[in-house]
């Protein structure tokens, strides 16, 4: 029974495949050689795009901590990623976000779902009957809008209220990293604890989250933001106001609103630029993404110079391979073999090579790229799409670079071929 044709073109290129695979491993330090320039173009690529990818899934970890369509309203930029000395001379010459523009944010805005205001005062250890902490505990000044903005889910005891904020009261609030720490044998709620020689009453404990960067994102405390602005001052401090949207249909509109208002707010006059930052977790992973642009650009470039010296060495190996094997051509067009079929062995070898090669750089890329993640303690990443077109660019560059020496051995003449030794 006579084989459809798709059959037969799979048949011969499963045949060549084979054959590729055998010439390759017949001259094992040849073909080590020439696979080599394709290993390190790929293993350039990858390794710096799974690198980037754990810095970008560790920033979009981080900012997992706001919660759901929540942005902040910032007198700085929500990172410094790219900022220029004339671009944080012009920051710094900005009036601090005080605590009277959060609350008159509050009073004017109608979209927000929660609008919390917050700042970070101190950093320091703990001190509590049965043991004191690690000096790294974070301690946040914050009102009771942050919790649901930051996502912050209560496990125990009870939220910071509205009350604690406007009497300034000498309470807390654990993070679940912190409490379990301090008071391991018992509940940390109705316990007292000291920061920085003051006594403050535990009311509650947060749900955890885990650990980023290497660290503990529970490893903290919270009071009430008048109370950290009374003890550690006013003067010199810049708050950040969260707000977050009631869904994500209104996000957008919430932003213009939040933005009219505190241009209100802080007088500044039609035509001029905000004197303040409105961040959000996708502008400030799109600001990472728009730094990162030129040295994934840089390193394509360095990479493609890197393929194409490979190909060259590729397409120099097979007119080598074509040479040796003229015999082995002759016979197999006097047997019946067709130039395509000669044609296609030696671009399926060219391309085995390549793919070989590519397949090393994939591995050793992406475990080079990953040694970012096991010292900041982070989860691997495999960058998918990245290992894809390594591996597709590697196949290009094989029949890019095999179609000659193919050309050149399905053209000679099977006679002459014969009588070659």
């Amino acid at each position: 029974m006579r084989l459809k044709t798709p059959m037969i073109w799979f048949v011969e290129a499963l045949e060549s495949c084979r054959m590729a695979f055998t010439a390759i491993a017949a001259h094992k330090l040849r073909s080590a050689l020439t696979l080599l320039g394709v290993m390190v173009g790929v293993f350039s690529i990858i390794v710096v795009m799974t690198a980037m990818r754990v810095m970008q899934s560790n920033i979009e970890r981080q900012l997992s901590s706001l919660g759901s369509e929540t942005f902040e309203v910032l007198k700085w930029p929500g990172t410094f990623i790219g900022v220029s000395s004339g671009d944080y001379e012009k920051y710094w010459r900005r009036k601090n976000v005080t605590l009277s523009d959060g609350k008159r944010l509050q009073e004017k805005m109608t979209l927000p779902a929660n609008i919390g205001i917050e700042a970070t005062f101190w950093s320091g250890e703990i001190d509590t009957r049965y043991k004191t902490s690690a000096p790294t505990v974070r301690l946040f000044g914050e009102t009771p809008g942050s919790f649901p903005a930051r996502n912050w889910n209560l496990a125990e005891g009870r939220l910071l209220a509205d009350a604690d904020v406007d009497s300034a009261r000498n309470v807390c609030v654990l993070g679940f990293g912190l409490a379990t720490n301090i008071f391991p044998n018992s509940s940390a709620v109705g316990e007292s604890i000291k920061i920085g020689g003051i006594n403050y009453s535990v009311v509650g404990v947060l749900e955890g989250k885990g650990g980023a960067m290497g660290g503990d994102q529970d490893n903290f405390a919270v009071v009430p933001l008048t109370t950290c602005l009374n003890r550690y001052g006013r003067r010199w401090k810049t708050l950040n106001i969260l707000v977050q949207a009631p869904d994500r249909a209104s996000y957008d509109a919430t932003v213009e609103e939040v933005r009219g208002v505190m241009r209100i707010i802080r007088k500044v006059p039609p035509g001029k630029d905000d004197d303040f930052e409105i961040a959000s977790n996708n502008s400030m992973i799109e600001q990472f993404k728009n730094f990162t642009r030129n040295v994934r650009i840089g390193v394509a470039l360095v990479s493609g110079i890197a393929l194409l010296a490979a190909g060259i060495g590729i397409m120099n190996i097979m007119l080598v391979s074509v040479t040796e094997r003229t015999r082995e051509i002759g016979i197999r067009r006097a047997i019946g073999a067709k130039k395509r079929n000669i044609m296609v062995q030696f671009i399926m070898e060219a391309i085995a090579l390549c793919e070989v090669g590519g397949a090393f750089g994939v591995v050793f890329g992406i475990l080079g790229g990953n040694l970012l993640a096991f010292f900041l303690k982070l989860p691997p990443v495999i960058p998918v799409d990245w290992v894809i077109l390594g591996l597709a660019i590697c196949s290009v560059v094989g029949i890019v670079f095999g179609t000659y020496p193919a050309w050149k051995a399905a053209n000679l003449d099977p006679i002459e071929s014969l009588r070659y030794e």
